[in-house]
Order: C-alpha cells, then sequence, then structure tokens
C-alpha cells in the first residue's frame, strides 16, 4: 500500500476550478518532483494535502496510512507526519525559533502518547539537527522568520522539517530566491533527512534544484492533471524544450510523448 494514494482528485478556489482529476502514488522512501508552468495547480496540490481550507475539493480522495484525510484538520495532518514547507514562508515576530519549535516537537509528541521533552533533551535535540542545514545558534534565536534573507528562511523551512521528522514532506518551490550555496545547503538537508521510512515531494519549476535533490519520479503537472510522469531525465527535457511542447502534444495525440 502506498504511503500516498490520490486518485481522481478535483479541487477548486471559488468559482474556479484548479485541479482536474489528479492521479498520483507515493511510496516509502520515495522523492518526487512534480514540475509544471505557473498557475496549472501545483500550489494547489500542497495545499489541499496539508489541509489549507481555502481549497474546496469537489471530487476525489487522497488516502495516506490508509486514512482518507479530507476529513482531516490540518493540526492533525501536521501530527500525523504531514510536513509543508512554503514557497514564502510566513513571519511570526516575537516568537523565537527555539519557543516555536518547543511547541510543535510537544504537541506532536502529545498526539502520539508521549511525553514533553525536558528542557535539555530538547536542546540536545536542536543541536543535533541544527548540524543538518548548517544553522548558527543566533539564527534560532531570532523571531521565526523576522528579518531574514530568503536563504535563512529556506534554511529555516528545513530545520523545522528536520525537529519534527515528517513522514512526508512537501516542499513547495523551496528553491525560490536561493543563491547556489544556499540552495546546496538546503537541498544537503533534504538528503540527510531521506529515509526508507519517509517520502518527499518536492514541487519546482527549474530542473537546477534536481542537480542537488535527485528525484525518483518527476511528473508534470498540466492544466490540473499530472499529463507525464517519468524518470529524473524528464526534468532534463524539460529544460531544454520548454513548456510549451506539452501544449502541442496534447493538442495533437492527447497525450505527451
Amino acid at each position: 500500500m502506498a504511503l500516498l494514494s490520490i486518485r481522481n482528485l478535483h479541487a477548486s478556489i471559488g468559482d474556479k476550478e484548479i485541479l482536474r482529476g489528479v492521479n498520483l502514488d507515493v511510496n516509502r522512501g520515495e522523492v518526487h518532483s512534480i514540475m509544471g508552468p505557473n498557475g496549472n495547480g501545483k500550489s494547489t496540490l500542497a495545499g489541499i494535502i496539508a489541509g489549507n481550507p481555502k481549497y474546496t475539493v469537489t471530487q476525489g480522495e487522497i488516502i495516506y496510512k490508509d486514512k482518507n484525510i479530507l476529513d482531516m484538520p490540518v493540526d492533525v495532518r501536521a501530527a500525523e507526519g504531514i510536513f509543508l514547507g512554503f514557497q514564502y514562508p510566513v513571519e511570526i515576530p516575537g516568537v523565537s525559533i527555539t519557543n516555536f519549535m518547543k511547541a510543535a516537537v510537544d504537541e506532536q509528541r502529545k498526539y502520539r502518547g508521549l511525553d514533553p521533552l525536558s528542557s535539555a533533551e530538547f536542546l540536545r535535540l536542536m543541536e543535533e539537527k541544527k548540524k543538518v542545514v548548517e544553522m548558527t545558534t543566533n539564527l534560532v534565536g531570532r523571531s521565526v522568520n523576522e528579518g531574514f534573507s530568503g536563504g535563512e528562511k529556506k534554511k529555516n523551512e528545513i530545520f523545522q522539517m528536520a525537529m519534527l521528522e515528517p513522514t512526508l514532506a512537501i516542499l513547495d518551490e523551496t528553491d525560490s530566491g536561493l543563491d547556489i550555496d544556499a540552495l546546496r545547503i538546503v537541498a544537503g538537508g533534504v538528503n540527510r533527512l531521506r529515509s526508507d521510512s519517509n517520502a518527499t515531494i518536492v514541487i519546482t519549476h527549474y530542473q537546477r534544484l534536481l542537480d542537488y535533490i535527485v528525484p525518483d519520479f518527476v511528473h508534470i503537472l498540466y492544466e490540473g492533471k499530472i499529463v507525464k510522469t517519468g524518470p529524473k531525465e524528464l526534468a532534463l527535457d524539460l529544460e531544454e524544450r520548454g513548456y510549451e511542447w506539452i501544449k502541442e502534444e496534447l493538442a495533437a495525440g492527447g497525450s505527451v510523448r
């Protein structure tokens, strides 16, 4: 049984239909990349899996860990191990990263019937996970994302991911706005967190991220559907040919070759 199984997913925001029948299976131990032009449903799909209430699912199902999660509130999905890394992480003034993560980790442990970590245990965990994304001590003492550069915000997202150890991580355009050094650090963190017991969905426009995070499968999401799935080399085809060929081939033969 797949860790995540999406079947015939249709969704809209207001009166606008965005997803028009998405099908996707993700198994433990796999990295999937979803690529496609702007406005074709990539971030919508990520938001729906995570439980963003602004989207309305009109048809289909999402099965995660053998449970249909569409009726689960967002906090329960997070406690079940679903993590969403945002394209534009929000600032939380007045709340330090340390306090924010202590609350998040303790809530997750409470959901699983475990006692909260002691302060010493939590600090040891933080020191261990900071190394994953080469995060400095002064950064974790600051308010969440307040005044952070784009690279610092993305490092913080991967640090949160490391602390929470999700079963399914969804990274929505994590490479957006990153210079090459920040991209290397962020991607290195993702790779170090990869295991046979978890899975990652990487949403991106550009092949360059996939030079660092090598996917098992690449999917093209176009006009609300996954129209082609292939190995990592499919990303190179997109880099060379752009997205216009998708439209042309669908118009000509009904499928993308």
